[in-house]
């Protein structure tokens, strides 16, 4: 979309959530000429205005919502990318053979005529540590994320292909930071007694959730049972004039089975519920689909039902709110490590790594990284090769004493080089 004034152009995936608000504040400069006539009622119409009223980075400061965009200004010839405050929205960017590349999916970049771009070794070994890629690191080389609640600006004069993002790129500047936030929430903690504590949180939650649930299209939300999505959901309901459409899979196995427990909650709240039980044999036809719907390798056995639950809801909605996020906000994650690959249970009948030896024969995070890499499967014939040796050498490796076991992972390639011997002396914590 192009700005009223034909300075800007931008190219934005997401949704701004007080877009409305930052409307009215915009209409009102509409006397002063800063504002133009509204043409619709998108956010996209609304971002531009407030660039161009704001500048770009008061205006970011200012959006709430989760996105991913790039901003064009024909009058200084500079490129903006732009990410929301948590990442909720990825953005990559990079060269691909000389030319500067960007897109909120990977998808978009390897669709690039030419894209060869290897498998960044070192991201590998990030992976194998944390589980994930974090930012601004990428699964290929070349090719960077930009952080959470950051920026960064590229002048077209100053272009120049290279192996960091610092090689003709801006400075990545933050314009929001969760680290100032909660030091600020520190310093001016919240003064009232805990029953107004209680009613500031279900102030803030009802404000977030009409925030979400504003769409042009069927929305609905993924419920378990438990405390965060039925949260969400109790909220939803009680802004909401009809039954909020509310989506759970659940499996035959009833030590894993959350389905009952959502369904009780669907009950209570008056929603308008559907429920899919899922077969060993359903879940298994996910694994080969897997590269196809994730960007980059990622160690979370949750991916499958994760896909199978909006895979059942898109039949009924566009949109679904859900509950992931809240034990990081309100600090319920406590223990990180300490469970085989997939914990057990059905998913570990299904995982490619089901047949690796567990408690100290390798380091779980070892373990669980080659088991996402074997899932990911991107089409790569060196990944391919090193998740079957990687496998191949772990099994190899059970009959031999601990000293043993270290230097005989760190001796073959390419793990003995990436990752710290720090990380493979690591044994598995046992089972409670």
């Amino acid at each position: 979309m192009v700005s009223a004034s034909g300075r800007y152009v931008i190219a934005f995936n997401g949704e701004i959530y007080n877009h409305l608000e930052l409307r009215k504040e915009l209409s009102k400069l509409g006397a002063g000429g800063t504002a133009p006539a509204w043409r619709g009622h998108s956010d996209t119409e609304t971002l531009l205005a407030a660039f161009e009223a704001w500048g770009i980075e008061k205006t970011l400061t200012r959006c709430v919502g989760m996105f991913a965009l790039a901003l064009w200004d024909r009058e200084t010839r500079t490129l903006t990318l732009a990410r929301d405050r948590m990442g909720e929205k990825p953005l990559y960017y990079g060269w691909v053979r000389g030319a500067l590349v960007f897109g909120s999916e990977f998808k978009a970049l390897r669709a690039y005529p030419g894209f060869d771009n290897a498998i960044e070794r070192r991201a590998l070994a990030l992976f194998m540590r944390h589980n994930y890629v974090p930012a601004p690191w990428s699964i290929f080389e070349n090719i960077w994320k930009l952080p959470p609640g950051c920026f960064v600006q590229v002048a077209a004069a100053a272009l120049t292909p290279g192996p960091s993002p610092a090689c003709g790129m801006g400075e990545v500047k933050p314009y929001w930071s969760l680290r100032e936030v909660a030091e600020a929430g520190l310093r001016d903690p919240f003064a009232g007694s805990e029953a107004e504590a209680t009613e500031e949180l279900e102030r803030l939650l009802r404000q977030s959730i009409a925030g979400q649930t504003i769409a042009d299209v069927p929305l609905g939300a993924f419920l378990s049972g438990g405390i965060d999505s039925s949260t969400v959901v109790a909220l939803m309901q009680a802004q909401s004039s009809r039954p909020v459409k509310t989506f759970t899979i659940g499996f035959h196995e009833g030590e894993y089975n959350e389905a009952e427990h959502a369904k009780a909650v669907a009950c209570h709240l008056g929603t308008d519920h559907t429920e899919l039980y899922v077969t060993p044999e359903e879940a298994m036809a996910v694994i080969p689909k897997l590269p196809a719907l994730y960007d980059e390798p990622f160690a979370d056995s949750s991916q499958i039902p994760t896909f199978l639950v909006a895979q059942l809801a898109r039949r009924h909605v566009t949109v679904s709110l859900s509950g992931d996020g809240g034990d990081e906000l309100f600090g319920a994650i406590t223990v990180i490590f300490g469970h085989g690959v997939c914990g057990g249970g059905w998913l570990g009948s299904l995982c490619p790594c089901a047949s690796l030896p567990r408690k100290a024969s390798a380091p779980s995070r070892l373990r669980r990284g080659i088991a996402s890499l074997a899932c990911w499967r991107l089409c790569c014939p060196s990944i391919r090769a090193f998740g079957c040796r990687a496998t191949s050498c772990i099994r190899r490796q059970r009959s031999l004493p601990p000293r043993g076991r270290k230097r005989f992972i760190c001796a073959w390639s390419p793990i003995g080089r990436i990752l710290p011997h720090s990380c493979l002396a690591q044994r598995s914590p046992r089972r409670r």
